[in-house]
């Protein structure tokens, strides 16, 4: 494992490219990728019947494409997604209960969207490190960006969300809404996408 700054997966491919312009292309077409990846995750959403806080596949692509970009293309990823939702467009999870738009910041999933940039930058500072170059070296990335994104979910939710039922219902019971319920869940989620950045680099091979 890389104690000092190395090449991310994406730098690495951007850098075969013959030009500059060509290279920068590809940063950027990656960034958008993850952006349009992340919105398209959201529409995917399972509802649970007790809490507000429904199962997507979000926090798995968020990790991702930090491990993949990198800090700081990773967290400007998720600054366009959420640059988008706040804009209008239906890029947040389809939900009859959470209020739409920029709203859904103030609501209870609010905690979780607005970690997303910290997540993404520090599975990405991570990467740069060399931790994307194995597949437990990337769970353990991954594991910390998730942390990042249930702290800041947990936090929000139970101390400042604007729920239906009134008052934020504390940081215990929100530990228990927003965290015990979704676990398992993502660590199967991440214990699978964690194989692809490696499994890519073994493909490519490792840049210097």
């Amino acid at each position: 494992m890389a104690a000092t700054s190395s090449t991310t997966l994406v730098h690495a491919l951007a850098s075969r490219r013959g030009s500059l312009e060509s290279a920068r292309g590809v940063r950027i077409a990656s960034l958008v990728f993850i952006t349009a990846l992340t919105a398209a995750a959201a529409q995917v959403s399972v509802p649970l019947p007790f809490t507000q806080v429904p199962l997507t596949l979000q926090p798995m692509v968020v990790l991702l494409g930090g491990l993949a970009l990198g800090s700081r293309l990773g967290s400007t990823s998720q600054v366009l997604y959420l640059a988008a939702g706040i804009a209008g467009l239906p890029v947040f999870a389809a939900s009859p209960l959470l209020p739409p738009g920029p709203l859904r910041l103030l609501g209870p999933t609010g905690g979780y969207l607005m970690a997303y940039p910290l997540a993404a930058f520090v599975t990405g500072y991570l990467a740069e490190r060399g931790f994307d170059r194995r597949y437990v070296t990337s769970v353990v990335a991954m594991v910390a960006g998730l942390i990042v994104i249930y702290a800041a979910g947990v936090l929000w939710l139970g101390l400042f969300a604007r729920t239906p039922e009134g008052a934020p219902p504390g940081v215990s019971a929100a530990f228990f809404l927003g965290v015990s319920p979704f676990v398992v869940p993502d660590l199967i989620k991440l214990a699978i996408a964690a194989g692809l950045v490696p499994a890519v680099w073994r493909l490519v091979g490792r840049a210097p």
